[in-house]
């Protein structure tokens, strides 16, 4: 085997390896509402190839807007269809969008990211 093909099945191996996620491995924890004082806060994540910021408004302990400022998703657009669920049930608890698990993912942790402070 030639030292550039080497290189180059080498140096894929580790992007690859880098950008190994295990979806499981992601924790959302729904904040207390009622602790959180009104006002916007913005939050992001990385989870896999996927980047989300996002602003997320809250006034009397509920949660009102959640806009999407930057979303990196390859395919995953379909996973901003995850905020109006978050907003009816005022909890990240809810389902991740089908075929856009790893974009539903990082905006449920942008948003937990935004609701705690990180």
């Amino acid at each position: 085997m030639s030292q550039k093909r080497l290189c180059v099945i080498l140096l894929a191996s580790l992007v690859l390896a880098v950008g190994c996620v295990n979806i499981d491995d992601i924790v959302i924890t729904s904040p207390d509402l009622n602790r959180i004082a009104d006002g916007t806060y913005r939050g992001s994540s990385k989870v896999g190839p996927v980047r989300v910021t996002l602003d997320v408004s809250a006034r009397s302990g509920a949660i009102t807007s959640i806009q999407i400022v930057k979303h990196i998703n390859g395919r995953g657009k379909r996973a901003e269809e995850i905020v109006p669920a978050i907003i009816k049930a005022q909890s990240l608890d809810v389902d991740v969008i089908s075929g856009a698990t790893f974009s539903s993912k990082a905006i449920l942790k942008a948003s937990e990211n935004a609701l705690s402070g990180k």
